[in-house]
């Protein structure tokens, strides 16, 4: 019978195994297509929101100076705060892209970061293609990237 008893526990955790595939099959991930990310049940609490990344070089195609951290930072204060009073980010980064003669270019770098409540989306679009043309003009530069995400936020 020991024989017996060692198949039939095989067997059980087997088929446990088994349910266990069959339920993450039908009710896990998402598929790979899926649109839609996959949120943590605490960010799902939030309120929808727009995160927008602006991407700010500092080399100048023209071969003048880089902005300066000072610079930079008085761009902020003059063009972007006004628009966003309530809250911003600066990150420095190091970044590299192809300009507009086909070269790599490699810089330092900024990254500035928008949320603002989805409901003003609209709104808030003029002001941040003002605040890109500002900064291309100002600073001679090609282009000022842009990221825009959809997130949920909870203060």
């Amino acid at each position: 019978m020991p024989h017996l008893a060692a198949r039939s526990a095989g067997r059980r955790k087997l088929l446990a195994l088994a349910g266990v595939a069959v339920t993450v099959l039908t009710t896990g991930a998402p598929a790979a297509s899926s649109t839609t990310p996959m949120l943590p049940a605490a960010a799902a609490r939030g309120t929808a929101y727009v995160e927008t990344r602006l991407f700010f070089g500092t080399r100048r195609p023209d071969g003048g100076p880089e902005v300066t951290d000072g610079q930079f930072m008085e761009f902020v204060d003059r063009s972007v705060t006004p628009g966003f009073p309530d809250g911003l980010t600066v990150q420095d980064g190091r970044g590299q892209w192809r300009d507009s003669r086909g070269a790599i270019e490699r810089e330092r770098s900024y990254e500035l970061i928008l949320l603002y409540p989805a409901a003003q989306a609209r709104s808030r679009a003029a002001l941040i293609q003002r605040i890109r043309r500002d900064y291309v003009r100002l600073h001679a530069q090609d282009s000022v990237a842009r990221l825009d995400e959809p997130t949920s936020a909870d203060f």
